[in-house]
């Protein structure tokens, strides 16, 4: 069976849709989670258990360390190997995860624009004049659809994408592949829709829970083995929370709250990319996405 891609917003149940699947069709899973490829970083990105994994061998999990930069390239070349190596074992890909350059990376052939050290610098010194909001509007001036996609505290792929227009000329997303083309291997898209009523409470109630188990302390841990505001790692959603909050610069309870409504505005972001792909097969999150999937798959 070809690759089959599970996709969607955050605490939409793709890790367990991913889990039944592999059960069922003999599959091992390749993570397409940018933040689930750090070490250490377990609670605040919903990262299953060893127990949780059910057996099923995970691929592009705990990779790489908190002070690393993230790089779609290297994800890219590393998990096209992983899938190619499931397939030459006769086993079926699952590819779970809602980071969207990295679905994309994965499942189109994107060849990665060109970089020139002199624009990166001449824009991370721009970066360092203006800040990161007054960059991000440039972009937004510049390529409206790309500062949609980026976050808009991300330094680093703010100056990426403004790199990007000015060598090539023309928007950054122009230079990733179209969505209508055949994605790679045949990959099966499957997406899971859902609606606000349903997924806002499991938003609150996961990360209420991350909280409690313990984000704090392990945040703490990772302080301590290199893990700071301004990297790739830091500024993930709940980690730059509780950092602020460590550093005195928000109160615990305004972490807390900023980290929902942080993760409900990344959602909605996923849910605008994603309903995008015409080649995703959508199942209702809330309904029984498990033997629709399996439906769609026969």
């Amino acid at each position: 069976m070809l690759p089959i891609a599970v996709v969607g917003p955050t605490a939409s149940g793709k890790s367990a849709l991913g889990i039944a699947l592999a059960e069922e069709l003999n599959g091992e899973i390749v993570n397409v989670d940018s933040m689930q490829l750090y070490r250490g970083m377990d609670i605040g990105t919903a990262k299953l258990s060893i127990e949780e994994r059910a057996g099923i061998p995970h691929h592009q999990l705990d990779v790489w360390d908190v002070t690393e930069t993230a790089s779609v390239a290297r994800y890219q070349a590393d998990a096209i190997a992983d899938v190619e190596a499931i397939i030459s074992r006769g086993r079926v890909p699952i590819l779970v995860g809602g980071s969207m350059l990295y679905v994309q990376s994965l499942i189109d052939d994107w060849q990665f624009p060109p970089t020139d050290p002199e624009v990166r610098a001449k824009w991370e010194s721009t970066l360092a004049e203006v800040g990161i909001d007054a960059l991000h509007a440039e972009l937004a001036t510049q390529d409206p659809a790309a500062a949609a996609i980026i976050e808009d505290k991300d330094p680093r792929r703010t100056v990426r994408a403004l790199e990007v227009i000015e060598l090539t000329g023309q928007p950054f997303k122009a230079s990733q592949p179209p969505k209508n083309a055949p994605p790679r291997w045949g990959t099966r898209i499957l997406g899971l829709r859902t609606q606000a009523e349903w997924l806002n409470p499991r938003i609150e109630l996961r990360t209420r829970q991350m909280f409690a188990q313990g984000l704090v302390s392990e945040v703490e841990q990772l302080v301590s083995e290199g893990l700071v505001a301004d990297s790739t790692a830091g500024r993930a959603i709940g980690y730059a929370q509780v950092l602020a909050a460590m550093e005195g610069e928000l109160t615990w309870d305004e972490a807390l709250e900023r980290t929902i409504t942080g993760t409900r505005r990344y959602v909605r972001r996923q849910r605008s990319w994603f309903q995008r792909d015409p080649r995703v097969q959508w199942l209702e999150a809330a309904a029984d996405p498990r033997s629709r999937a399996l439906e769609l798959l026969r």
